[in-house]
């Protein structure tokens, strides 16, 4: 009998961070077509004078913001990072390792409103957060401590998101944290080896099989990694090879924010519910290094499973063995590609 990814347990490697993940099809080859519960759609005001991301409102470490009416960036109140930690280390017999961490942590409100989410923001004012971004990115990279800056959105209070107002985050630090530190190694080495950018070649076969791509315009594909581990887990590739936010051309930042729009659109009509995710940003460290291997990408993690009130857990075998699914990455594609 030969093997049928469709059909029987199986394995996929991440080529991006040389890890695995169980694949078990015969589990659950079409999960949404049980019962699906209703969740109360939430409503909230344009404006809510008790948020404390909302303009000219009073934050919760005591600071008030301006009447901003655009995209808005902060030192974050309470950072898990601190400029002015002093350098330290600490070791007892080559097994007791702790070191001092020294890093910037930042607030982006998307938007003035705080009823709208990304999906339900225009694609210009989307444009806007890019632009952001990108000048986060540089403005941190230039300073002598930051090694890597980690842009990120939790979306959702199942997310562990504090407060509704649409935004995201920054985190700088001094080190290179370690997701983005297995996939530098893995694109060094296949770049190395074949003198290409792995997720190049990788989008090469993506675009040819057209299994699981769920949304693409000229300069940027959406699509379900073949290793995707979160049941509707996606990635926005660049079709382009460069490393981050500085070296995109205008087209490609309203591309960007096109696929980022379209993408986020397909989720909430999932479910019909607005759909919660961990999403970050995957680019160049900022070490001063020139890193030719890296291709630009951002993760979407949504951690909803069979209606919008399921969500797929990771226990059990996953925390003691290695990361698994029910549904194929194949199957999770056409599901985003048929709401497009």
């Amino acid at each position: 009998m030969a093997l049928d990814l469709a059909e029987h347990p199986h394995r996929r490697y991440n080529a991006l961070t040389g890890e695995w993940v169980l694949v078990s099809p015969h589990r659950a080859k079409r999960p949404w077509q049980g019962q699906q519960e209703e969740v109360e759609k939430e409503t909230r005001p344009a404006y809510d004078p008790t948020c404390y991301l909302c303009p000219g409102n009073e934050r919760a470490g005591g600071e008030k913001n301006p009447p901003y009416s655009q995209t808005f960036v902060f030192n974050n109140d309470f950072g898990a990072l601190q400029e002015s930690t002093p350098t330290g280390s600490f070791e007892k017999s080559g097994l007791l390792k702790a070191e001092s961490e020294r890093g910037v942590c930042k607030v982006i409100c998307f938007s003035p409103r705080h009823d709208l989410t990304l999906p339900d923001m225009e694609v210009a004012d989307i444009r806007k957060v890019v632009d952001l971004w990108q000048h986060e990115y540089e403005e941190l990279g230039k300073l002598d401590f930051i090694n890597y800056v980690q842009i990120f959105e939790n979306k959702g209070i199942i997310m562990g998101c504090s407060n509704p107002h649409p935004h995201g985050q920054i985190w700088a630090q001094s080190s290179i944290p370690v997701e983005p530190a297995k996939e530098l190694m893995q694109q060094q080495n296949y770049f190395e080896a074949n003198n290409r950018s792995l997720l190049n070649d990788y989008l090469a076969i993506e675009l040819e099989e057209k299994k699981r791509i769920v949304v693409e315009n000229e300069h940027f594909v959406a699509l379900v990694p073949f290793w995707a581990v979160w049941p509707f887990e996606t990635m926005i590739v660049s079709k382009r090879h460069f490393g981050n936010l500085s070296q995109m051309s205008e087209e490609e930042k309203d591309a960007y924010a096109d696929c980022i729009k379209r993408l986020t659109v397909v989720y909430d009509k999932v479910f019909n519910v607005s759909f919660p995710y961990s999403a970050g940003i995957h680019q160049t460290p900022t070490d001063g290094q020139e890193h030719p291997a890296w291709h630009f990408h951002m993760h979407f993690y949504p951690p909803l499973l069979r209606s919008a009130t399921v969500k797929k857990f990771m226990v059990g075998y996953e925390m003691l063995g290695n990361p698994q699914r029910d549904i194929t990455p194949e199957t999770a594609a056409d599901r985003l590609r048929s709401l497009v």
